[in-house]
């Protein structure tokens, strides 16, 4: 990745990071911006967010999305960039996968102390 593009996407994430939290108000929720991946021709970027508790998800991005516009408008004042690309809101996951896995793990782990008797050693 040119790094160019990787000075843009730290600057729009820094940038929408502040105005979320200065432009809309969340309450009892978090929202952070996870990645900012912008295209080489600066036209658009794809902004991953995490959102707490998980059932907000679905009203903040709708809120995001009806407030790119305004969001394009502060980045615009706030910064010498002479195209402000286009915003695709996305929920990342990660950390609910994340989550998933290790709960997983976790039964095998305690399926595996429970398959094992006394006196036997682990077999591996």
């Amino acid at each position: 990745m040119p790094r160019r593009i990787e000075q843009v996407n730290e600057l729009l994430k820094e940038k929408l990071a502040n105005s979320i939290s200065r432009e809309i108000p969340l309450e009892n929720g978090l929202v952070t911006i996870i990645y900012v991946k912008t295209s080489t021709d600066l036209r658009y970027a794809k902004i991953a967010v995490s959102v707490l508790p998980d059932n907000h998800a679905g009203t903040i991005l709708k809120k995001l999305r009806a407030h790119s516009k305004m969001f394009s408008d502060i980045i615009k004042k706030e910064t010498r960039l002479r195209q402000i690309p286009k915003f695709n809101w996305v929920l990342d996951t990660t950390e609910k996968k994340a989550a998933e896995i290790e709960e997983i793990f976790k039964q095998i782990h305690s399926e595996d102390n429970q398959e094992e008797k006394p006196g036997e050693e682990k077999k591996e």
